[in-house]
């Protein structure tokens, strides 16, 4: 019995911080987890610069609003869904992940969830778990699933080099170059041939 997890930000949707840095006009924001391995430091950094300019969860789901799935993931994920489970695993948080879904047709999201003030400021956050993506693929493997998992960045590879297989997906060339043993892919149909070989 197989579960797929994916990625979501990079591997079906747009990064929702790069599209924020753009439509706020604050640079800074443009760091992502391709950039910085550590998930704390990265999410500590953001909430400094969002207090900075006053900005909070209205305004970044204002953005959310305007972001569409990337050409042919719908497609990707029905097909995907058609042969088996599948969930996606992220470290965005429910209150920026649920309209993205609703574009996706629903499918299952584990992620994590933003503390937010009465003001809509953002205070904070709860991660679901530690190591949050490898933590679930080998809960998963303990009661008898196994695992195939992509995704693009640093925070991907302990879930891609804990499943049975596993793939980058339009990841960077310097994390490309540095795991040179992960089959690495481009385009939809080519991970979605690599899911099923894997299946079979």
């Amino acid at each position: 019995m197989y579960i797929t997890c994916l990625d979501l930000e990079g591997v079906l949707v747009p990064e929702i911080w790069i599209a924020f840095a753009e439509a706020s006009g604050i640079p800074e924001l443009k760091k992502t987890t391709r950039d910085e391995p550590d998930y704390d430091k990265l999410m500590k950094y953001r909430l400094a610069i969002l207090k900075e300019h006053g900005l909070g969860l209205k305004e970044i789901q204002a953005t959310i609003a305007k972001i569409e799935p990337m050409p042919g993931a719908k497609a990707f994920l029905d097909e995907l869904r058609s042969i088996g489970q599948v969930i996606i695993i992220s470290d965005t948080f429910s209150q920026f992940a649920t309209p993205l879904m609703e574009k996706l047709g629903w499918p299952t999201i584990f992620c994590n969830s933003l503390e937010v003030a009465e003001d809509g400021s953002i205070t904070g956050y709860k991660m679901r778990c530690e190591k949050s993506k490898l933590t679930t693929v080998k809960a998963l493997q303990s009661i008898g699933f196994e695992t195939i998992a992509s995704g693009d960045s640093f925070n991907d590879l302990g879930m891609i080099q804990a499943s049975k297989a596993g793939f980058l997906f339009r990841s960077t060339e310097q994390i490309k170059k540095d795991y040179p043993e992960l089959p690495a892919f481009e385009e939809y149909d080519e991970l979605l041939a690599a899911i099923k070989a894997a299946m079979n």
